[in-house]
């Protein structure tokens, strides 16, 4: 799905795949609806947590 990434991506990653901002993509791991993990203030998202997001995403609609 998204072959050009690597399996684990960075903030700026999702901003480009979901086209949102830099805020909102912070909201969605603080809040946890997207899966991921810090070394030290970076922040690391699986590419199959991203993909989880996404079908739950579209399952809502």
């Amino acid at each position: 799905m998204f072959n050009q990434y690597h399996d684990i991506l960075t903030i700026t990653d999702v901003c480009e795949i979901l086209l949102i901002g830099r805020n909102r993509a912070y909201e969605l791991l603080k809040t946890g609806e997207i899966h991921g993990f810090q070394l030290g203030r970076t922040w690391k998202i699986p590419k199959i947590a991203l993909e989880e997001y996404l079908k739950k995403q579209a399952n809502m609609l």
